[in-house]
């Protein structure tokens, strides 16, 4: 934890370093001041309605005990072992077996699972997913995710905002320059923005994994839930990719260079973890 704690303020502190770099090139001014104010905005935004979004994208629905006895059983123990609020429950009618948590804390959070997981896992695995999940909250991951946001949407800015203002002489960097922001800002936000959100996945499976006292039943779930994806992985339209990043595992058919670029550790990396923290030995 404190190893992906700091890996995560590093990876941050690279983001703001960037675009600290670009804002000085680029230059200041009441464009730059606009940028900002326009970035923080959407991010902000992003960040309160964040369950919404991704529960809409989800077409999920919020589910009663009586359907769930044992989903909410797992939430109320384990919510109870963490002394946190229960959660809001709710249920996907998707067939691919995911689950995800969101909520910019505790008070506000919302836990949902696919019709898919139900019906693939047991309850001890099961129990191993919501563990994961709900240490996605306690990290306050949300949060993190909606800073890294809004600093890699700052550097998108920058190069509008120097296209259209930029100069070609000594003082700014031209409109070369301005393209050349535009084009290689984003890839260098993105990427890190990939590489915090796979320091979050495996911190909240080390800490999900002390919260339920059992590596082995995530590690368990991820291979199950790995297969059901290669089976029915979903449509990779914008509604979905927007809730992606929040799923327990990528959902969409990851090949070749996609790899590279997903937001999501490898599953096989994830479950040799898991499976070091119980003492397992090839």
């Amino acid at each position: 934890m404190h190893h992906n704690g700091l890996r995560t303020a590093i990876l941050l502190g690279a983001l703001s370093a960037l675009i600290l770099v670009v804002g000085a090139w680029i230059g200041g001014g009441a464009g730059l001041r606009l940028a900002l104010v326009l970035a923080l905005v959407a991010n902000g935004l992003a960040y309160f309605f964040s369950d919404k979004i991704a529960l809409s994208a989800m077409r999920a629905r919020p589910v009663a005990e009586v359907e769930q006895p044992v989903l909410y059983r797992i939430v109320r123990e384990l919510s109870y072992d963490a002394r946190q609020p229960m959660p809001r429950l709710y249920v996907s009618p998707t067939m691919q077996p995911n689950a995800f948590a969101t909520g910019r804390n505790p008070r506000n959070a919302a836990v949902c699972v696919t019709h898919g997981i139900l019906g693939m896992l047991n309850e001890r695995e099961l129990k191993g997913v919501i563990g994961h999940e709900l240490s996605h909250v306690y990290n306050r991951d949300i949060l993190i995710s909606s800073v890294a946001g809004a600093l890699a949407t700052m550097i998108t800015y920058f190069g509008y905002i120097g296209l259209f203002f930029g100069s070609d002489d000594d003082e700014g960097p031209g409109i070369l320059g301005a393209l050349l922001v535009m084009i290689l800002g984003p890839v260098a936000a993105s990427m890190i923005q990939m590489a915090i959100s796979r320091s979050r996945e495996f911190a909240a499976d080390e800490s999900g994994a002390r919260l339920t006292g059992d590596p082995l039943a995530l590690a368990s779930a991820l291979r199950k839930i790995e297969m059901g994806i290669r089976q029915l992985p979903l449509p990779e339209n914008g509604r979905l990719a927007s809730a992606s990043h929040m799923m327990i595992a990528n959902p969409f058919r990851q090949a070749g260079i996609g790899r590279l670029f997903s937001t999501h550790p490898p599953i096989a990396e994830r479950i040799s973890r898991l499976e070091r923290m119980a003492g397992y030995r090839r």
